[in-house]
């Protein structure tokens, strides 16, 4: 297991073993199609009791709140109580594990609300050799009445019942309590820890167009208005620019943009308001607009404008025939697709509008199976030993897939089995593994204060980078970044598999644009993008937050990315060392050039001088040439291709190497809660950053600057002889060939070092000296 703080040499911070955050396949016992379709996971059995109803029963204290208690060796759950009836329902089910199960007979127990231990209103028992076994599609196994005994022997009444035998893909696995937990699980935690399928919220883009307001009117007649608008929707609020006019009409023509959620509940409110002072505003009137006054358009379409009354507020001052107005354009933006994640980890591109889904046809199919995961580290303490309480989410498109939560493990099993259609292989499928803080140390819920969810690492998957019908199964490693450094929190093993319905589809794709149409016909600018996508994962965040269990909002936050925006001097070392290994082989190239140009290996450097002949005394050969190349390097390079797919590299992410005061500033929050001190260091930090870049921005500036000059007369001497030789080499190559101008210039730039001299050529010399703006600044 990894330290929390990296490890420092005598040069600095070491970076741990490579292994230790690496991939890992492996060879896990799949199902192979026997467990229902769940083919990627290993199959797990399960004894399912079903417990619908019960009817007629007696007791003889008179009225009871009755429940049924299941009983299976020494594990025992129970159903809710229903108050005050002798026909309860119930309709419950309890799934024990088959490999935990060292009893013969199951007992089931109706008891009441308040009962001695020893009291019961009756029960009955099954022989387990006697239960069926089920795996779908085989149809669901019809409950039966089965008569309950008290303790005399009496019949005491009847209840439903369904026992069987099954694996995790029965339908009834997502709704079934676990009985064999390591703890207690009571009706309220049991709608907490089961697994779950979400459904997103279909998205849309509110453009809301503020034209004008007319018949403006003010209690003090002779007053000049400075007038502007407020727009909102939920808790988005945006505001008009402020507009001074001494006659009634006022006028903005500004686009606010707004996302909204399938079913839309909510209202846009427009509110027209006056600035009496600097820091006081009086609403002149407002107007309530539903949705079904929108247009719904996917185009560029224009939008005509529409006229609405506005209200006085009330308790605000009578004015004499108000019927001030305002003309808006409304639409609802259904060509976008409405971004709440970063465009590099898409999962979905299809537009709001269902109408143009028929340009992106299914082309395949995307299946994960999600076995386990192991050696997690403790993330809370019970009965003196390490403890964590484990689920995982699966993030695709609008359908997201929750785990139940293992109770009480460090190496939890899952072995859940989900799928998505896929539209544009070009996505990513994240998968997060979260430590549930909703559950108490000693079982049930948490009470007081609410606690976050803690994430323990994550996982992306780029579909393009898989190959059709390739079972992929890797143990990949769940790292954990925070103000401390780099934490390995375990391993998830995985088993992934694309498959194509659609060979031509699949090809057919990398000829499309990867956003919608009109992304590029009215683009957005990229400080609305990251506005509007942090206003969608709240939205999400809310809507997913109202299900039953709720997906916690921190648990939306992480799979969305919704902090990636912030500042992180690790992540921009990253990015940088990204571009220098990107550009690592066209610098490669100029160094070879270099040594050709030096004749370092005099072979090479007459063999490049024979090829560069060649290709300019036939220049047609020179495209097939480099086309070739590039193909036969392509067919080297197929010996050496990537096995496994890509994940986390902490490497990449610059993460083994940070300092811990950059982590520190990484994981702030906004606005910022450290010391002053820590501040103004921080500050003058990045002021010595931006100096350095201020410095390269300002050479890139006077180069470009030199290249103009010498065509503007600033020099004139230097613009006369600029223009001097411009007239020779316009001389000179219309007489010579251009061949010989070619194989000339050529040689004399490979020419040998005995040719050279060490001082700067005259090309050079002459740049140099060119003038800039450089002397124009303060």
């Amino acid at each position: 297991m990894a330290s929390v703080l990296p490890r420092f040499g005598p040069f600095g911070p070491l970076p741990p073993p490579h292994d230790e955050f690496g991939i890992k396949e492996t060879r896990p016992r799949l199902a192979g199609g026997r467990a229902g379709g769940y083919d990627l996971v290993e199959r797990m059995e399960y004894l399912y009791v079903r417990v619908v109803k019960a009817r007629d029963l007696r007791w003889r204290g008179g009225a009871i709140d009755p429940f049924a208690e299941v009983k299976l060796g020494g594990y025992s759950c129970a159903t809710r109580h229903i108050e005050k009836t002798a026909s309860p329902e119930w309709n419950d089910v309890f799934a024990f594990s088959r490999e935990r199960i060292q009893a013969s007979f199951l007992d089931v127990v109706v008891r009441g609300k308040g009962f001695a231990k020893d009291d019961y209103v009756g029960r009955c028992r099954f022989d387990l050799g006697d239960a069926p076994g089920r795996v779908p599609p085989d149809s669901a196994l019809a409950p039966q009445w089965y008569h309950v005994f008290d303790a005399k022997g009496e019949r005491a009444g009847e209840v439903m019942l369904a026992v069987w035998f099954g694996t995790q893909a029965d339908e009834c696995f997502p709704l079934a309590v676990h009985a064999d937990a390591a703890l207690a699980v009571d009706a309220k935690l049991a709608a907490h820890i089961r697994c779950k399928q979400y459904t997103v919220p279909r998205l849309w883009y509110v453009r809301v167009n503020v034209i004008e307001a007319r018949d403006v009117a003010f209690a003090d007649k002779a007053r000049v208005g400075e007038v502007f608008v407020r727009t909102r929707i939920a808790g988005q609020v945006h505001r008009t620019k402020t507009c001074v006019s001494r006659l009634p009409s006022y006028g903005w023509n500004e686009d606010h943009l707004f996302v909204a959620a399938e079913p839309f509940e909510d209202h846009l409110i427009l509110s027209v308001e006056d600035r009496v002072k600097v820091d006081k505003e009086e609403v002149i009137g407002h107007v309530h607009i539903p949705f079904k006054e929108f247009e719904r358009r996917w185009d560029a379409r224009p939008i005509r404008p529409r006229w609405f009354n506005l209200v006085r507020p009330e308790g605000a001052a009578k004015i004499e025939k108000f019927s001030a107005k305002i003309s808006v354009r409304l639409c609802l933006e259904g060509g976008y697709r409405v971004l709440s994640e970063p465009v590099h980890y898409l999962s979905d591109v299809r537009p709001a509008a269902r109408e143009l889904w028929h340009n992106r046809p299914p082309i395949g199919l995307i299946e994960l199976g999600i076995h386990n995961a192991f050696g997690l580290s403790a993330m809370r303490t019970r009965d003196g030993r390490g403890s964590c309480d484990a689920y995982c989410v699966a993030k695709y498109g609008v359908k997201w897939f929750r785990t139940q939560t293992v109770i009480d493990s460090l190496a939890p099993r899952f072995h859940q089995q989900c799928y998505w259609d896929v539209h544009d292989h070009c996505t990513v499928l994240t998968v997060a593994v979260f430590h549930n803080c909703q559950i108490g140390d000693k079982g049930g819920l948490v009470t007081g204060d609410p606690v976050k969810d803690v994430l323990l690492g994550k996982v992306r998957i780029r579909l393009s980078t898989l190959e059709t019908g390739r079972i992929y199964t890797h143990a990949y490693p769940l790292i954990s970044l925070h103000g401390g450094g780099i934490k390995k929190m375990g391993e998830l093993q995985l088993a992934v598999r694309f498959s194509s319905t659609s060979t031509l589809g699949l090809l057919q794709t990398y000829a499309q644009p990867h956003l919608p149409p009109m992304h590029y016909h009215r683009p957005l600018s990229i400080v609305h993008q990251e506005t509007l996508r942090r206003e969608a994962v709240a939205l999400i965040a809310h809507r997913l937050g109202r299900m039953d269990p709720p997906l916690r909002r921190e648990c939306v936050e992480h799979l969305c990315e919704a902090h990636s925006h912030r500042w992180s001097m690790r992540r921009s070392k990253a990015h940088f060392f990204r571009l220098m290994a990107a550009l690592a082989p066209v610098f490669a190239a100029l160094r070879w050039f270099v040594d050709v140009c030096h004749w370092k290996n005099p072979a090479t450097t007459v063999a490049v001088h024979i090829i560069y002949a060649i290709l300019v005394c036939c220049p047609n050969l020179i495209l097939p040439t480099f086309f070739v190349y590039k193909f036969l390097l392509g067919l080297w390079n197929y010996r050496c291709r990537p096995r496994h797919p890509w994940h986390v590299d902490t490497k990449v992410s610059h993460a083994e190497l940070a300092h811990p005061d950059e982590l520190d500033e990484e994981f702030d929050e906004f606005p910022t809660a450290r010391p002053h001190e820590v501040v103004r260091m921080r500050y003058d930090r990045l002021r010595s950053l931006g100096a350095r870049i201020q410095e390269m921005v300002g050479d890139v500036a006077a180069h470009a600057e030199r290249a103009r000059c010498a065509m503007t007369w600033r020099d004139p001497r230097a613009t006369a002889l600029y223009l001097l030789w411009c007239l020779f080499l316009a001389v000179t190559t219309f007489l010579a060939p251009f061949q010989a101008v070619a194989l000339l210039t050529g040689f004399y730039v490979m020419r040998h070092p005995a040719l050279r001299q060490r001082l700067p050529d005259l090309p050079t010399n002459f740049f140099r000296r060119l003038p800039c703006k450089v002397d124009c600044l303060l």
